[in-house]
């Protein structure tokens, strides 16, 4: 077993999408473990706390007029000329990686774990050591259209601190209206359209004194994390699927082991979209996005080996804990597939959380039926008492609901 540290700078990481044409940052073999650095791509709604002073993220974030050093932000075309910018931000999320594993084929299964997840401390002399991130009420929210103060629509962002010094928590710092920003290479944003774009703080006004009284309990973790998929060079960050990627669960953190059917030769192992802190179903738009590390180990388990495991047959992400299993329901559990060569725009026409449910069901049943033994009957009378369903997220384009059962109500005395 070999331990690595995967540092973020432009050549580790890719931004908004993820790929098997990228070449490995790193290459593992099963059972190594790595530590591995990620950032939050909404850094730039405060780079004085976010980025300033810190060599990675400002090297990550470099763009000037003259250099932009992470040019493709999205799986969309890299040719001009552009409405957003390069990659045309379908697909925002910075992701460290690909790790590629050794011997790892289609059929068989990654088990990722989270050994320890940690934040990323600010750089910037004024706030040296503190943690902050960013949580944004946008326009991909589900209350955008639902709002009842003016101005509408609006988009918020609301800039938190963490504070670990005991039990972690997240306390409000200021909040600000998005206003339109102007990119280097002059491209107006009127919404949050494109990722890293730096906000101006002279075309903002900072509201203080806000959420008062409230303290967020903190929960790290990552809400993108995954293998490559098959069925494109280049897939958007946004929407989850059967090799995993943004589901956007708080409880993917530390102790957390995340199973994924291998798509790809290598399997290619992307992660990103940090948080502090989210709420199941990620309602307004983001988590508190903020950078992290964390340290993970890796054990493939090969394709000839399955039968007879609780990995048997599993085509989707699986979540274990100590205490319990979960399963991922999407409104599509393989949009790329069943929508076409549109896939990755026309899922957010699609979304639904009545497919979701369904999904999530049939994949608890299934669990329960080939891994436990039950019979139909049994599997959906225990689903009904013993298991727990919830919103993962509506803001993915491809919705989520988590599928959740307890490892507690198989201990018979």
């Amino acid at each position: 077993m070999k331990h690595v540290t995967l540092p973020v700078s432009p050549k580790t990481v890719h931004w908004g999408y993820f790929s098997k044409a990228v070449a490995p940052a790193l290459t593992l073999r099963s059972g190594d473990r790595a530590t591995i650095e990620t950032l939050t791509h909404h850094a730039n709604d405060d780079y004085e706390r976010m980025i300033q002073g810190d060599p990675g993220a400002e090297s990550v974030f470099q763009w000037t007029r003259e250099h932009k050093a992470v040019a493709r932000r999205g799986s969309g075309p890299v040719e001009g000329p552009f409405i957003r910018g390069a990659g045309e931000g379908i697909g925002v999320h910075l992701l460290t990686g690909p790790v590629a594993i050794e011997g790892a084929e289609p059929g068989d299964i990654l088990e990722v774990r989270i050994l320890d997840v940690r934040p990323r401390p600010s750089c910037s002399a004024c706030h040296a050591g503190r943690c902050f991130g960013s949580n944004v009420a946008a326009n991909w929210g589900f209350h955008y259209h639902d709002l009842i103060e003016e101005p509408k629509p609006r988009e918020v962002v609301t800039i938190f601190e963490l504070d670990t010094s005991g039990e972690p928590y997240a306390k409000a710092v200021y909040n600000y209206v998005w206003t339109p920003q102007t990119d280097p290479d002059g491209i107006v944003h009127p919404t949050i359209d494109y990722p890293g774009v730096r906000v101006d703080h002279a075309t903002i006004r900072k509201r203080e004194n806000i959420l008062s009284s409230v303290k967020v309990p903190a929960r790290l973790h990552f809400g993108t994390m995954g293998l490559a998929p098959s069925e494109a060079d280049f897939v958007s960050s946004i929407p989850p699927s059967y090799t995993g990627g943004n589901i956007d669960d708080w409880r993917i953190g530390k102790g957390a082991r995340m199973f994924y059917p291998v798509a790809v030769s290598g399997a290619y192992f992307s992660v990103g979209d940090p948080h502090a802190a989210q709420g199941d179903s990620e309602l307004g738009g983001t988590a508190i996005e903020t950078s992290l590390t964390g340290d993970f180990e890796f054990i493939l388990h090969k394709k000839a080996d399955l039968a007879g495991t609780s990995l048997e047959g599993l085509d989707h992400p699986m979540l274990e804990t100590d205490h319990a299993w979960s399963f991922y329901g999407f409104t599509y559990p393989n949009y790329l597939a069943a929508l076409g060569a549109d896939a990755q725009t026309e899922i957010a026409n699609h979304a639904s959380l009545d497919r979701a449910m369904r999904d999530a069901f049939r994949k608890l049943r299934r669990f329960l039926m080939t891994v436990h033994g039950l019979s139909e009957d049994e599997a959906i009378s225990l689903l009904s008492v013993g298991a727990d369903f919830g919103v993962t997220q509506v803001v993915d384009a491809n919705w989520g609901v988590h599928g959740t059962i307890r490892k507690n109500i198989f201990r018979c005395d």
